[in-house]
């Protein structure tokens, strides 16, 4: 059974696990409405996107289905802009609001629910961002806001800059977070990650602040799919994209990937059960983004909802300890 939280700003309860929409604008129409009917059906009200997914295409299938289902109050969106491109920074007022109103329409809507910003560019000052977040919020077209790839030290200027002004802060984060642990940048510059053992700052802030995470690959974008094995990698090496291969094959996250192999052969799971039950078990506040591809994937991965881990188990998992 699902599982729900809340996110301040936003009055819908907000699906514990959240499908990853990226890969939607890529289905035909027929195949992407049965798939967001499936995942509704168990529950998942909540989809990740944004506007540079698909070209655009991820919005739109979204935003097609919403008005085709008419189940928009019921629809919890978080879609994301501000991405840079070839030529230049993109986050800055003027981008925000042509990103946001291309998202708006796009999802043939007049709110997101939550917006978040997809990239950071530290050498421009918060202050700005953070009026024009107030200023669409304000407005009504967003309704909670925050940052992904931002780190905690600027979502914490950023909130300070809104706090000494009388403003909305940021509410979620949305950083890379799982079991692997991002060993490399999977596109080349400006990812955050809160994953492995560097980043024990960055969750200890988490955990006090408890702000809601939507943790990005965290199946580390196939690698704990369970069909990938340390024995099996070549000939599988070509089912994985090349952010996979950059920023999560390697050797530390092989031995992750065994140690849930066998907790999962002990618990009668799977890999990515027990790999998203180590984030839901974790001490920060997290809905888990997941890509899964169809009604059995979903359904499967609710299961790691309820799957208990103790912190001892975690810590073997994570390589902090070759005891449990």
């Amino acid at each position: 059974m699902m599982e729900y939280g809340t996110i301040p700003g936003v009055n819908k309860p907000v699906a514990r696990l959240v499908l990853g929409s990226m890969f939607v604008g890529t289905l035909d129409r027929a195949r992407c409405f049965a798939l967001l009917d499936d995942i509704f059906a168990l529950g998942g009200n909540t989809f990740d996107t944004a506007h540079v997914y698909a070209g655009g295409n991820s919005e739109r299938l979204l935003g097609e289905w919403m008005e085709a289902r008419g189940n928009r109050e019921q629809v919890v969106i978080l879609t994301k802009g501000c991405h840079h491109n070839a030529d230049r920074r993109r986050v800055t007022p003027f981008d925000l609001a042509s990103d946001l109103f291309d998202s708006l329409a796009r999802l043939r809507t007049d709110y997101v629910d939550i917006y978040v910003l997809h990239r950071d560019d530290p050498s421009v000052p918060v202050g700005p961002i953070v009026e024009a977040l107030n200023e669409h919020h304000a407005a009504g077209r967003i309704h909670a806001f925050g940052g992904s790839n931002w780190t905690h030290q600027r979502i914490a200027e950023a909130n300070a800059y809104a706090e000494a002004h009388g403003l909305v802060p940021f509410t979620v984060s949305s950083p890379n977070y799982g079991l692997a642990d991002q060993i490399e940048d999977p596109w080349g510059g400006g990812c955050v990650t809160l994953s492995g053992p560097a980043n024990t700052e960055a969750r200890a802030w988490y955990v006090r602040t408890q702000m809601p995470v939507f943790a990005y690959s965290s199946l580390a974008r196939g690698l704990f799919s369970g069909r990938i094995t340390r024995e099996n990698f070549a000939e599988m090496r070509a089912t994985l994209d090349n952010a996979c291969l950059k920023a999560y094959c390697h050797e530390p996250n092989f031995k992750r990937l065994d140690r849930a192999f066998t907790l999962a052969r002990e618990k009668g799971l799977t890999v990515p059960q027990v790999a998203l039950a180590f984030i839901l078990r974790s001490p920060l506040n997290v809905f888990p983004l997941v890509g899964a591809v169809s009604k059995e994937e979903f359904a499967e991965n609710i299961t790691a909802l309820h799957v208990p881990l103790t912190p001892e188990e975690r810590a073997w998992l994570d390589l902090e300890t070759d005891s449990r």
